[in-house]
């Protein structure tokens, strides 16, 4: 790929996201990244300008279309147009599905998979004139098995599957890859709510014995970013035999 190339990663804060830009920042791209928590995300970029890689820092919720639009905006002053987008903004909510109201579904549905939607619409454009360019949604071992407790996560995740898959088959006639990589048990913050007796029952399912980690999963994301474009369409797991 080429290394003036520019790369838009969401969620980019910390966890996942972090690990990501911070592969992408190896690799010689210049890094737009992007998250709600201004601070955490100014660390990140401070990882990745320590690097030697540009770095475009934008304080902005992806759940939020006006603010997508922002964000591109900025992005095209700075950088010019987007090659390489990485949807990975996400949030979970556990408990019973009766007992959510409609903000904490909307939340939910809106981060995970809408900011997907709202991200892909404004990166497509530019990506079909230039008949280039690679999509990567982050999604999770439950959007294909689903998980008690946690339904709107899991329906969210399995609308980027399906969105991924649809997606692929309209772009590739342009060049143009979209991927989905489903995770299992990473060991970021956002496991951080198991208790150690959750950790300990949680990894006697794993058959790997332990939980992945960011650099893991982020050497995976970049192994299909540079992947051949012939493999498009494809939800990848990575989990460790769990599911």
């Amino acid at each position: 790929m080429n290394s003036a190339k520019t790369a838009l990663i969401t969620g980019a804060s910390r966890g996942i996201g972090k690990a990501i830009a911070l592969r992408l920042a190896e690799e010689g791209f210049r890094c737009a990244i992007c998250a709600r928590n201004e601070s955490l995300l100014l660390e990140t970029r401070k990882e990745i300008l320590a690097a030697k890689a540009p770095c475009l820092a934008v304080p902005a919720d992806v759940s939020d279309s006006s603010q997508c639009a922002k964000l591109f905006k900025e992005i095209q002053t700075v950088f010019g147009s987007v090659d390489l987008l990485v949807n990975n903004a996400g949030i979970s909510h556990m408990g019973l599905l009766q007992d959510m109201d409609d903000a904490q579904w909307d939340s939910v549905i809106s981060t995970n998979l809408s900011s997907v939607f709202y991200c892909c619409r404004l990166a497509i454009p530019s990506m079909i004139a230039k008949k280039s360019g690679r999509i990567l949604n982050i999604s999770s071992v439950w959007g294909t098995s689903g998980a008690s407790l946690e339904t709107a996560y899991s329906a969210s995740k399995g609308g980027v599957n399906a969105l991924t898959k649809a997606l692929a088959k309209e772009l590739a006639p342009s060049g143009i890859q979209v991927n989905a990589l489903a995770y299992g048990a990473i060991d970021t913050a956002m496991n951080d709510f198991l208790s150690q007796q959750e950790r300990l029952s949680l990894l006697e399912e794993i058959p790997a014995g332990r939980f992945g980690t960011a650099r893991e999963a982020a050497r995976t994301a970049w192994q299909i970013l540079s992947s051949p474009l012939y493999l498009t369409g494809q939800v990848i797991t990575l989990d460790g035999g769990w599911q």
